[in-house]
């Protein structure tokens, strides 16, 4: 019989089964399920979604979302923290064997991954990488509002590009928009750097005349990592690309919503409601406080008339409000020109 129910049920907590769904949606909404209601989804109950009411055990009672979340969340850490340290030995391992067999390679010569650990070494890379650019830079930038140390330690190589003539896209999430120092710094740069902004964007990542780019290799970005395969560099410029034909120009005003009362940054924390995310998460992906993030769903609450979460989710989900705002207009009909590469393939 378990395994049976494992064949028919291969899947976790973090996507159900469609009777799966059904039944805990029911539970959620109504606070309880008969087990009978139950028996045809046991991956419910194995999965410690559902567990018997202690009050009538002829009945099941749900685990609230947010603790299933939670789980979901640990569990996604841990195995981020793992693949991470595993990723970091990896790559040392790899570069050992090949110091061995005299083959290592400088980073001038294009070494595939390079482990750039602590803060000195990665300013290092990047101002060599900078030297090299001829073209092109793109870069994704999260978080919110950009500080201004975080603007003045890159400024010089942005300036030493600029007077190289190679172009410069920048992705931001919106809320830099309000920051004074993205507007002077994209002031200062001129028509050498262009920037658009969306709700919310990947991780850091810098890429020169698409042959060489970086990403952070730790949370706190003290590590990051060198990358120069053409088959790593060349999927990171097409996200790069998907993620700039759907942004808003930084010089455009953001689109209005369609709905009175509610803001556009409003309409991107109620699709993460809706699906289910945790306010920490929400402020994290949107680039804001959790504070922030907070009075903006109390706002949510009060323009939808919800007088408590449960009912918010189901306000967000009557005005239409549980998916992201798209906006097809803004998307041009074909994505930017590539630059002509350095070696003029």
């Amino acid at each position: 019989m378990a395994g049976h129910r494992t064949e028919a049920h291969p899947h976790g907590a973090d996507r159900l089964c469609d009777a799966g769904d059904r039944v805990y949606s029911r539970a959620v909404r109504r606070g309880r399920v008969s087990r009978k209601d139950a028996e045809t989804v046991p991956c419910l109950v194995e999965l410690a979604l559902l567990h018997p009411d202690p009050d009538d055990m002829g009945w099941l009672v749900p685990t609230s979302p947010q603790e299933v979340m939670t789980r979901l969340l640990r569990e996604m850490h841990e195995h981020v923290v793992a693949t991470q340290s595993r990723m970091g030995k990896a790559v040392s391992a790899f570069e050992w064997y090949a110091a061995l067999g005299g083959n290592a390679r400088s980073p001038a010569e294009g070494a595939a991954i390079r482990v750039l650990d602590g803060l000195p070494r990665i300013r290092a890379a990047m101002d060599e990488a900078t030297e090299a650019c001829t073209s092109e830079v793109l870069a994704v930038q999260p978080g919110g509002i950009r500080r201004e140390d975080e603007l003045s330690e890159g400024l010089h190589r942005a300036l030493a590009l600029r007077r190289r003539g190679v172009r410069m896209r920048d992705l931001y999430t919106h809320v830099a928009r309000h920051g004074q120092g993205l507007l002077n710094y994209m002031e200062l740069m001129e028509e050498a750097a262009e920037a658009r902004t969306l709700d919310e964007v990947t991780e850091r990542l810098i890429v020169f005349d698409r042959t060489v780019a970086f990403i952070p290799a730790s949370p706190d970005r003290t590590v990051a990592l060198e990358l120069r395969h053409p088959a790593l560099v060349g999927y990171l410029v097409t996200v790069f690309e998907r993620l700039w034909r759907l942004a808003i120009p930084l010089t455009a005003p953001l689109p209005d919503t369609g709905i009175d009362g509610i803001t556009h940054r409003e309409r991107s924390i109620a699709a993460l409601l809706a699906e289910g995310h945790q306010d920490a998460v929400v402020a994290e992906r949107l680039g804001i406080s959790v504070r922030t993030c907070r009075a903006h769903i109390a706002r949510l609450s009060e323009t939808l008339g919800a007088a408590s979460r449960t009912q918010l989710g189901v306000r967000i989900a009557q005005a239409g409000l549980d998916d992201p705002p798209r906006f097809p207009e803004l998307q041009p009909l074909t994505a930017p020109d590539r630059p002509e590469s350095p070696t003029g393939r």
